[in-house]
C-alpha cells in the first residue's frame, strides 16, 4: 500500500533520506516528472527526480548528483537510482530487494564503489513510500 501525501511532502522526504544516507553532504530535489497526479488508486505513480548535492558550505558537488525514478510496477513500487554525471556506472534497481544493472546492457552487474550508500538510500526511500500490509 502506498502512502498518500502531497507531492511536496514526497520531495521533502526524498531530500531528507539523501541527507541521512549520503552524509556529510546536503541534498535538494528537482522534480523532472512530466506529469504527476495523486489519485486514490495511484495507478500513475511516477516521479522522475534530480537530486542535487552540495557540501556543508553550499558548494555544488555535481559528481554526487543522483537521478531517482520512483514508479509503480504492477502492484509494487520500484525505484531506480543512478549517478547523474556518470551514465556509464551501474544503475540500482530497488524493489523488495536490490539489484545492480549494467547501464548499457541492463544485465545484472556487481555493486560499484560506494554502491552501499545507494542501496541504503533505496531502502530508505522505499520505506518512505510503502507501508507493508
Amino acid at each position: 500500500m502506498f502512502i498518500s501525501h502531497s507531492k511536496e511532502n514526497y520531495l521533502i522526504e526524498v531530500a531528507k533520506a539523501c541527507d541521512f544516507c549520503m552524509k556529510p553532504f546536503m541534498f535538494s530535489v528537482v522534480d523532472k516528472s512530466v506529469q504527476f497526479s495523486f489519485t486514490s488508486d495511484q495507478d500513475d505513480f511516477d516521479l522522475i527526480l534530480l537530486v542535487v548535492c552540495r557540501d556543508k558550505d553550499g558548494k555544488r558537488l555535481e559528481e554526487n548528483d543522483l537521478d531517482v525514478d520512483i514508479y509503480k510496477s504492477g502492484v509494487d513500487l520500484s525505484i531506480t537510482l543512478s549517478w547523474h554525471s556518470f551514465p556509464d556506472r551501474p544503475i540500482l534497481w530497488q524493489g523488495k530487494h536490490s539489484l545492480w544493472m549494467d547501464s548499457s546492457s541492463g544485465k545484472r552487474s556487481q555493486m560499484p564503489e560506494k554502491g552501499h550508500l545507494l542501496e541504503a538510500l533505496g531502502r530508505r526511500l522505499r520505506s518512505c513510500f510503502v507501508v507493508e500490509e
